[in-house]
């Protein structure tokens, strides 16, 4: 399989403002470990989601990877080339094979600017295409995210789309470049749920059209389990399991992972499913516990998993994870 991204060892910690007071009396500065040690590998042509609880890092590793913010640590290799200094130009170009959609679409369009022009904005910026080749090349995009007749959106401002059509224009401004590599952001969370389904579906055509891989990141696991090829679940800034999807569903192995499932409803069971009870809330991602993070809230901690943290490893074929009593 070819490689498109690999992700070694990356972190991001945000330092924690405080008081002029707090500053003056603090013996050392404190950080948030949003993104805490995470590799991993990302095939070209796949779906890889990303889940986990809200807070858990997806975001922001998602961030990490497109650049929008840069990593304290690590290396982030694209295409075989190290981009995680980019600068400048070099980073401008490489905008064009990385891009990003928003989980708000009401937050992420601009509600001054028409659709067409907004759609057009990247291809402006990158100078690919001007005049009537450039109205050309939108009034396809938005017609291939579903957007027709394309000539009743081109001019209209988002105030007068649905959020599942604001959507649409966040994924056509995503693709009228022609990336290789997209982020798509808890990207149906905040659409109606009788239209997430169409957004999915539009999705997987687009990467079937373009060639796309992504990188989805959901907190929904039936999302997850649409979509994508493979899954890795995160918990506290780390990758706690990965697998090709059908396998982590059909045969979780972190109890993180199992609590996730047994949480998704089942409309009219034929029976009760056993459901895996966590303790306690997330802990402070300023203070993480010492050894596996999931200690204090795993119903299967043992004593070395207060002193040691576990590495990611491979259980079965392709299918790795990060606990001591998985054999």
């Amino acid at each position: 399989m070819d490689e498109i991204l690999r992700l070694i060892n990356i972190r991001k910690w945000f330092p924690v403002q405080k008081s002029f007071l707090e500053r003056l009396l603090a013996k050392e500065k404190l950080f948030v470990k949003a993104v805490d040690g995470v590799s991993l590998t990302v095939w070209r042509g796949e779906t890889l989601a990303l889940v986990g609880e809200s807070g858990c890092g997806k975001t922001t590793l998602g961030r990490l990877i497109v650049r929008l913010i840069d990593p304290t640590s690590g290396r982030i290799i694209f295409n075989g080339m190290d981009i995680t200094d980019l600068r400048g130009e070099e980073l401008r170009r490489l905008r064009r094979k990385m891009q990003i959609i928003f989980q708000d679409p009401y937050a992420s369009l601009n509600p001054r600017m028409p659709i067409g022009e907004q759609v057009a904005h990247p291809l402006k910026i990158h100078g690919l295409a001007q005049g009537s080749e450039l109205r050309d090349i939108v009034m396809k995009t938005l017609e291939q995210v579903g957007l027709t007749p394309p000539e009743k959106f081109y001019n209209v401002y988002p105030r007068a789309l649905s959020g599942g059509q604001r959507q649409r224009v966040a994924i056509a401004r995503a693709i009228v470049l022609k990336p290789e590599l997209v982020v798509a952001d808890e990207p149906v969370s905040m659409i109606d749920v009788s239209l997430r389904a169409s957004i999915l579906d539009l999705m997987l055509m687009l990467k079937q059209e373009f060639n796309l891989t992504y990188i989805f990141i959901t907190h929904d696991l039936a999302v997850a389990r649409y979509i994508a090829d493979r899954i890795a679940v995160m918990y506290l800034g780390k990758i706690v399991e990965h697998g090709p999807s059908e396998l982590v569903f059909e045969n979780p192995l972190h109890p993180y992972t199992k609590a996730l499932l047994t949480s998704i409803p089942v409309p009219r069971p034929l029976k009760e499913p056993k459901r895996v009870e966590l303790k306690g809330e997330v802990p402070n991602p300023i203070n993480p516990p010492l050894g596996c993070r999931f200690h204090p809230r795993c119903p299967i901690a043992g004593e070395i998993c207060r002193r040691e943290e576990p590495e990611l490893r491979e259980a079965e074929n392709d299918h790795y994870v990060a606990c001591f009593y998985v054999t």
